[in-house]
């Protein structure tokens, strides 16, 4: 029968994928969350004591501070970058869009060392600002938050891109030019008429640029030096420095839901759908 047909065909291409999400995805995620409630005893320990630990608490609220700032930076960046390269660089879009591209090509732990280089007391930025006789000592420009921020959001500034510009590329330029037509001046037309349209572009760039930033670890571990105590590197550190399975996978599961109830507030103010789509 063709519908009986047309639904073997549609799992036969869907269950090697799926397969793949079970196995490497979803066993994984389930063994942690095991851990977490029964290592090194079973039941709500690790969590009680995740709860009661300052330390813990502080490294929620720099990771979110962190990707919250970072999140601002990189819409703020973003929006200019993409409202240039939709708006005035018709000719150049296809090198610009490439140039945008391009950091995906490079590895995240190169670009993170890249910023060591230049933001290190001994770094290009620190010379530069001694032999300009701006300063007369070295700035400390890494191993903290500053630093952090720095790298996080040259780092993350292609994800807010992509998203605002896919979005800007779609609205027509008749809409502002009808508001300057009726006497509308240039800041009015794009406030009024232009930003709002680009909304949902901002939403996507936001939730994509705060959502990953909760998570990252190697930029902050580089950058901070040890200071800007992610809950990412914390997590690492009940793991491999003091061996403490239990606390470690409680701290992910935290993190884990964490994640998903940004998603799911966000679900009622961004189409994650379409979000999804703008990112592939």
């Amino acid at each position: 029968m063709p519908g009986v047909n047309e639904k073997t065909s549609y799992w036969m291409l869907v269950l090697p994928a799926l397969s793949i999400m079970v196995i490497f995805y979803i066993l994984p995620v389930l063994g942690i969350w095991e851990i977490a409630f029964t290592e090194p005893q079973a039941g709500v320990d690790n969590f009680v004591k995740m709860a009661g630990s300052n330390a813990v608490k502080t490294s929620f609220v720099i990771t979110f501070r962190v990707a919250a700032i970072t999140t601002l930076g990189c819409l703020i960046l973003g929006y200019i970058v993409a409202y240039a390269i939709s708006n005035f660089a018709t000719r150049l879009t296809p090198l610009m869009v490439a140039l945008v591209i391009l950091p995906f090509w490079v590895s995240v732990l190169i670009r993170s060392f890249s910023w060591i280089v230049l933001l290190g007391r001994s770094g290009l930025v620190n010379d530069a600002l001694i032999n300009a006789e701006l300063i007369e000592r070295p700035l400390r420009l890494m191993h903290n938050e500053l630093g952090v921020l720095i790298a996080m959001i040259h780092v993350m500034l292609p994800f807010a891109v992509l998203p605002m510009l896919t979005n800007m590329r779609g609205i027509s330029g008749i809409y502002v030019q009808a508001a300057r037509s009726l006497g509308a001046s240039e800041w009015t037309s794009f406030r009024q008429v232009y930003f709002p349209q680009t909304l949902p572009g901002v939403l996507s760039g936001a939730l994509l640029v705060f959502v990953l930033s909760l998570g990252f670890f190697v930029t902050p571990a580089l950058l901070g030096g040890g200071r800007v105590l992610m809950i990412s590197e914390y997590i690492t550190y009940q793991i491999q420095e003091f061996l403490n399975w239990g606390l470690g996978s409680a701290l992910s599961v935290a993190l884990l839901v964490a994640t998903a109830l940004v998603l799911l507030v966000s679900a009622r103010f961004v189409n994650l759908r379409a979000t999804l789509l703008e990112r592939k």
